[in-house]
């Protein structure tokens, strides 16, 4: 079985989508339309721009958004899924891809998402963690002797973690880890603690709009990072979708649940090579290969 995974925020670089744009009159189009529901053209950024206007959060998010979907778009008699999953923001690329939601309504969703983050970010000052080498049961137990927040954010494999909180929990549990013999507790250069309490905020802004959005069923199960299962009802998609912003993702346990559902082959759609490689190394046997 097949499946078609997106990837998230952090996979951007100047020139993405490029060729897309300038090989293919579909994905012309649908790059043009995307600067006129936007009010600024993106595509001089993601095309032309430079490393920091893509760092930009009104910019990462919709510029990897954009080259997954219409990438997917091309991709025409070769995009037949058996199973979807989208790593954070690519769970939204994958429901556009998936056709659970319109292209231009998945853009707006997008964008109001990155900007109501920045908001949640610059209101909490806050930051992430990568703790490596360390059980994900021994990472809930010391993240939960910190005070202040302090949460697992994304499971991304067996022994790689991310944590979320505050700048002062997070400084005092990289400390904890490394002498509980993690073998690195790197401080992410992140604008704030995604997937935590603190976007809060930013999850009841966007709640409204996913409400108000119109999904249908997708052409196969997506694997939401919530709960790691698969679902095809619209309103279970919708209702995982606004917990997303506060809740870990779970992408190690999605690929476990693939895996287990009959997954041989991951195909990853969009920027740069990272869920290529965490389920490369964690399942040998599964064929992985991109489109970019």
């Amino acid at each position: 079985m097949k499946a078609f995974v997106f990837p998230g925020q952090g996979a951007q670089f100047v020139g993405m989508g490029k060729d897309l744009y300038e090989n293919n009159a579909e994905a012309k189009e649908m790059f043009e339309k995307a600067n006129e529901v936007l009010g600024f053209r993106i595509t001089d950024l993601m095309f032309e721009g430079t490393e920091e206007d893509l760092k930009q959060t009104k910019v990462t998010q919709p510029a990897v958004f954009l080259h997954s979907v219409i990438l997917a778009k091309t991709l025409g008699e070769e995009f037949k899924p058996d199973m979807v999953a989208g790593h954070s923001l690519g769970e939204f690329s994958a429901l556009v891809a998936a056709g659970c939601l319109p292209f231009e309504q998945g853009l707006k969703l997008v964008s109001a998402r990155a900007l109501a983050m920045q908001k949640a970010c610059e209101a909490t000052p806050s930051t992430m963690a990568a703790i490596i080498g360390m059980a994900d049961e021994k990472v809930e137990e010391i993240c939960a002797t910190i005070e202040g927040v302090c949460i697992p954010a994304n499971y991304n494999s067996p022994g790689q973690v991310v944590i979320s909180g505050t700048f002062e929990a997070i400084e005092e549990a990289c400390a904890k880890f490394k002498e509980a013999g993690a073998k690195r507790a790197l401080p992410l250069k992140v604008g704030g603690a995604f997937h935590s309490p603190l976007m809060e905020p930013a999850r009841e802004e966007l709640a409204k709009a996913i409400e108000e959005a119109n999904f249908s069923e997708p052409i196969c199960p997506i694997y939401q990072d919530v709960d790691a299962k698969p679902h095809t009802d619209p309103e279970e998609i919708k209702a995982n979708l606004v917990k997303q912003l506060t809740a870990p993702v779970r992408w190690s346990q999605i690929m476990a649940q693939m895996k287990e559902d009959g997954m041989t082959e991951a195909v990853e759609v969009g920027p740069g090579k990272v869920l290529q490689g965490l389920i490369g190394r964690t399942y040998r046997d599964v064929t992985v290969s991109g489109r970019q």
